[in-house]
Parts: C-alpha cells; structure tokens; sequence
C-alpha cells in the first residue's frame, strides 16, 4: 500500500511532543482560505510512497525522537488517505513509535484511527456549523461527535484554533468557542492553542497560480488573542502555546 505525500521533515514541539518525523498528505475535504498548503489540497499531487517503506524511515529515525518524539502525519487531510493511514500507524505502534495526528476532525473515518494514534491534534475552525461551511465548505458538526468519541476514549485532544480576523475572533466568539468546549467535555481535558492568523503560505498560492483571497482584516492582534486565552481559561479550559 502506498500513501501521496508531499512534504516530509524534522520539526520540534510544533507537530506534537518532541522531536518528530512529519509526513504532509496530499489531499483535502475543505477549502479553507487561510490555509498555509495549498499545494496540498487536491489529491493528485505530491509523490507516492510505500507504508513499508515509511515505516522503516520512521524505525531509522528512532534515535532523533527525543523529548518524547516520534511520528506524525498531517496534511492536507490524513483522513482522505484513511486506509493507508491505518496501516502505517499499526506499523509505527508495532515499533514502539510514538504517533500523532493534524486533523479536521470532519471525517467519519477517525474513530477507526483513534486507537493507533497517541495524540490528537484536532482543528475547530468554528463553534457555529453554518458559518464553517460557508467559509469553509463543509459543516463541522461531526467533527464535535469525533471529538466526544476521542474524549470516551480516554484520549485528551489537542484543539487548535486558526484565529483569523472577522472570522471567529474576539470575546463574543471566544465564548461561543467556551460554550462548545464545555458541553464537549473540553474544560475537564485537553487543551486549546490559539493560532493567530499569518500569511506564511502566500507566496505558495502566486506560484501555483491560485488567488490568494485573504486580506489585512485577517490578522488579529495579540491584545485580542490575551482576551481571548482569558475567557477560555476562566472557563475552566487549559489553553497552551508552542
């Protein structure tokens, strides 16, 4: 079985715990505007490689994931590669590897993957669906479900927030955001990270000749992300930054 990546690297404490092997998926269920891999996004693209062959890359590495380092997949979506996924994350996990995931979380796929991964990065764009799917073009109703089926899983979800101007920054929506964690079950585990908007995917989009549709309303600043962290936090949510 193979899986279409297309980008692959060492990165420290930003893709999970540690020191980590990132594998970047080609292949993507939204069209977010912000979104810094657009040459991610469709699923041609990339190139192919063998799950053995990434596992045996991932076993070589073994002495560079330090700090509690290890594997981790993202994309694009890993999700539209739900096959492949499995059955490297079985591989890794047989070796010992410590494993992670980028996800959106939209995918009725990720309960099956949710066992072989030790820690979940999980997106939430937005706490009101209809808004989601406008902007992004797909409701994330189920990515809420996915998100209390990973909590009754024992596992702790990392949730991250790309904060993007006129979107879903702010106090109002910091409380919305509140408001759907706790009825989630976020404010008893987890954490939050508040990703405040940048353009470091730009210059990407003049290449592969795509417009690029964000504008300077899109950066909030670091007085709104402060408001923002502190309603989370007396909400009993943890929020983190790396």
């Amino acid at each position: 079985m193979e899986l279409c990546i297309f980008q692959k690297g060492f990165n420290f404490s930003q893709d999970g715990p540690g020191n980590r092997l990132v594998y970047h998926l080609q292949g993507c269920n939204l069209r977010c505007p912000w979104c810094s891999n657009p040459e991610g996004l469709a699923m041609e693209g990339g190139w192919k490689v063998r799950v053995e062959d990434m596992i045996q890359e991932a076993v070589r590495s073994i002495p560079m994931f330090f700090d509690g380092g290890g594997v981790t997949l993202t994309g694009g979506e890993v999700t539209m590669q739900a096959d492949g996924v499995r059955e490297l994350l079985k591989g890794l996990k047989a070796a010992a590897i410590h494993t992670c995931i980028e996800t959106n979380g939209l995918s009725r796929n990720l309960p099956e993957i949710l066992p072989l991964v030790d820690y979940l990065i999980i997106d939430c764009k937005h706490y009101l669906p209809d808004i989601h799917r406008k902007v992004t073009g797909q409701s994330n109703e189920n990515l809420f479900e996915n998100i209390r089926t990973a909590l009754s899983m024992g596992k702790a979800p990392a949730v991250r927030i790309p904060v993007i101007g006129g979107f879903n920054d702010g106090g109002e929506a910091a409380e919305g955001f509140a408001d759907l964690f706790c009825s989630l079950g976020l404010n008893c585990c987890g954490s939050v990270e508040l990703l405040p908007y940048h353009e470091y995917g730009k210059d990407k989009y003049h290449t592969l000749g795509i417009p690029y549709a964000m504008t300077e309303r899109a950066y909030v600043s670091p007085e709104t992300i402060r408001e923002m962290r502190a309603i989370l936090e007396s909400r009993g949510i943890r929020t983190i930054q790396t």
